[in-house]
């Protein structure tokens, strides 16, 4: 059986949650009796799992004091692809605005609390502070990828001055990195390395945002660096300040040679930087472009003394993406020698991706390298990045390289702020990305996404919208979206060849609890026999809360699922049925109504060995309901996101004698069942019923969830 490795850990991992609980039959969620307790003024708002999860809680007492009332509350951090700046939305429980966001890349990550879209406010639990941005805290989550990133002990590393010089008849600043063990006396003078920053950035944001500190100390404590001095100026300060310089070589013991004296920055402050040190190649022997914008204009100058030109830039999410493809063929008709880092394929333009260009730079200053080329995983560039001309393609385009570029129409001319929410977080949870105005349209592109399906809606100053260039739909959320990044990852979730798969038709059926006609889709395998000898097992598939019998499909992609699982050879044939659970009583519901409709119109079997029922959610509420008031009746048994509630009045020997397979899935901490699912487990193994449980499945309370579970459960089904 093909499979894909979609579990993790079941352990309980050390992330605050309020504790959700099932009801028998029904996803209720227990606001009253569960809600967070107010936070005193000295609780952290957020706490991070070794595992990398966030978990948010911020009091609605606290909010409104600080912005006034508010009806909602959301976190804006560098949380989306490639560090994007994105928005995860809370959820009101009780007297406190909570989620779980993650599993978060090593990193670091800022953020800021917002309520209605509109009132930022500082994490006042958060002692991390951007002295540029007052309203933005920080946060790290640790791993080997950045360990560079991280303190050094107390007393190894180096020091930070400030620097306070005249230019230009005004008195400025600039912040000056020194050493361990830097000294003002003796025979031998370091060399310095000028870092600029972008256009109205300030210097302190190499520190807060840029990790510079903690990069400089631990390349020293590595002795990957030579030991050099490094002066920070903000994005406001010309590249190759003379009175700066001056001031630094008066202050400091440092080296005046162009041999001895290196430029770099970010953004414009990488463009100012590659001029300085292509028009004045006496001065700067070494030069380094994160995320540069310069494009021409190179010149040919006399670049005998440049010992280094390093070009850096991130992704095609980067504006410096094309201005690199435009200086390499510039400084290649100049036939001027450069390095280029690479592609970075998992950052854009920001402090996340220069984090790893100064990583990278300082190391090949003033000393003798080996290794000129590229970052490791870091690509070529692959000419410009251009998505197709406003209008003239539906949205969202997709690229080869899994980069999407949402699109409104026209018709949003006069919004203040246009959001995509999608799926797009760790796993599949929600984020909302701006969309920038472009004339009378708004767009974004993000990526690179993970081979997966992804479904969306766009947000109108405020307003649910959907977008109505893209052709799919979503029955009962008539506002979302869909579309699908190819890849061997979502394979399964793809369509199979024209004619290869199974069908999927409508029932009609009377409906006594709810006193009028419903509908159920029913999957048939290919090559479906109503007259074959055997009849087909048959698989009662349910929806969850605000859902419909359209939602399997249209969202769960059971079709596709079940298409290729019958391909591959690892799906027993039979018929699928996705009813309505939406009633008061599914029990009945279920036994009098859908059961008998579908007997009626396929050729399926009634015996409880080749019957088999699923839910997701509600309907994995359910689905474990009917199982304790009729074991025995369904011998494959599987709830999606599902507690399993009381075990008061149940007969654990008449479930496990009559049942072949009873299976649970839950997501991981960021689907709000998973305390109480764990629960369950407790109460399970309690009454002795056996069940199966092969660890969380990585993702919260949504699709990415359920369709990766019945990928796993559908080859499981009558074959005991």
């Amino acid at each position: 059986m093909r499979s894909l490795a979609y579990h993790g850990s079941s352990r309980p991992i050390g992330v605050r949650r309020f504790a959700v609980a099932i009801a028998a039959g029904a996803m209720l969620i227990a606001a009253v009796l569960l809600a967070p307790r107010p936070a005193a003024a000295d609780t952290p708002w957020l706490s991070v799992s070794e595992d990398g999860y966030a978990s948010f809680t911020v009091p609605v007492a606290s909010v409104e004091a600080a912005v006034g009332q508010v009806s909602g509350v959301l976190i804006e951090g560098n949380f989306g692809p490639s560090f994007t700046w994105a928005e995860f939305g809370l959820t009101r429980r009780g007297t406190a605005f909570s989620g779980v966001l993650g599993p978060l890349k090593p990193g670091l990550y800022t953020y800021q609390v917002t309520g209605d879209d509109t009132k930022g406010l500082k994490d006042p639990t958060n002692g991390t502070s951007v002295a540029s941005k007052p309203l933005l805290s920080t946060f790290f989550v640790a791993g080997d990828s950045v360990r560079l990133l991280a303190d050094v002990p107390q007393g190894q590393g180096g020091k930070v001055e400030t620097l306070t010089y005249r230019t230009k008849g005004q008195e400025r600043s600039a912040l000056v990195w020194l050493p361990p063990a830097y000294s003002g006396k003796g025979p031998n003078a370091y060399p310095v390395l000028f870092l600029q920053s972008a256009t109205g950035v300030s210097a302190t944001d190499w520190l807060d945002l840029g990790r510079a500190k903690q990069i400089l100390d631990n390349l020293s404590a590595q002795r990957s660096m030579e030991p050099m001095v490094v002066v920070i100026s903000d994005g406001d300060a010309a590249a190759g300040d003379k009175e700066l310089q001056k001031a630094v070589t008066e202050r400091y013991r440092v080296h005046r040679g162009a041999a001895h004296q290196a430029i770099a920055g970010v953004a414009e402050g990488g463009t100012q930087a590659l001029r300085a040190a292509l028009s004045h190649p006496a001065q700067f022997a070494y030069a380094g472009s994160f995320s540069g914008l310069l494009t021409d204009g190179v010149g040919r100058p006399d670049t005998h003394a440049i010992k280094l030109l390093r070009l850096y830039t991130g992704n095609v999410t980067d504006p410096a993406y094309n201005a690199t493809n435009r200086l390499t063929k510039a400084l290649d008709r100049a036939r001027i020698t450069y390095e280029f880092d690479g592609v970075n394929p998992d950052a854009g333009a920001n402090w996340n991706a220069w984090q790893e260009n100064l990583i990278d730079f300082v190391p090949r200053l003033f000393r003798r390298v080996s290794d000129h080329g590229p970052s490791a995983g870091h690509g070529r560039l692959k000419g410009e990045f251009n998505p197709p001309a406003p209008g003239t393609t539906p949205t969202p385009f997709v690229s080869e390289d899994r980069f999407v570029t949402f699109e409104t129409t026209t018709d949003f001319k006069d919004a203040q702020r246009v959001k995509v929410w999608a799926n797009l977080a760790p796993n599949g949870s929600w984020l909302r990305v701006r969309l920038s105005r472009e004339g009378d349209r708004w767009r974004a592109t993000v990526g690179p996404l993970d081979p997966w399906f992804y479904y969306y809606r766009l947000m109108v100053d405020g307003v649910s919208v959907k977008d109505v260039s893209n052709p799919t739909k979503v029955t009962s959320e008539p506002t979302w979206s869909t579309f699908l990044v190819n890849g061997e990852r979502s394979r399964l979730l793809s369509d199979v060849p024209a004619g290869q798969g199974g069908k999927v038709e409508s029932l009609t059926y009377r409906s006594t609890v709810a006193n009028q006609d419903r509908t159920a889709l029913v999957w048939t395998p290919p090559g479906y026999d109503p007259n074959r000898a055997e009849p087909y097992p048959v698989f009662y598939l349910q929806h969850g809360s605000g859902q419909s019998y359209t939602d399997w499909v249209e969202m769960g992609r059971a079709k596709q699922i079940l298409d290729h699982r019958f391909l591959d050879g690892d799906l027993v044939p039979m018929v699928v049925v996705m009813g309505n659970g939406n009633v008061s009583d599914f029990t009945k519901e279920l036994l009098e109504n859908i059961v008998p409709a579908a007997r009626a119109r396929y050729h399926i079997s009634s015996d409880p060995s080749r019957q088999a029922l699923a839910g997701l959610s509600m309907g994995g509420g359910q689905t474990l309901t009917l199982l304790k008031a009729r074991p025995g009746q369904f011998a494959y048994v599987a709830a999606f996101s599902a507690g399993f509630g009381s075990g008061a009045g149940v007969d654990a020997q008449a479930i496990n004698n009559g049942t072949k397979l009873l299976r649970l899935y839950v997501g991981d901490q960021t689907d709000f069942v998973y305390p109480s699912f764990m629960t369950s487990l407790t109460t399970l193994n309690n009454l002795g019923i056996r069940y199966e449980f092969d660890g969380v499945t990585p993702g919260p309370h949504g699709w990415d969830v359920w369709q990766k579970n019945l990928i796993d459960l559908a080859p499981r089904l009558f074959k005991r």
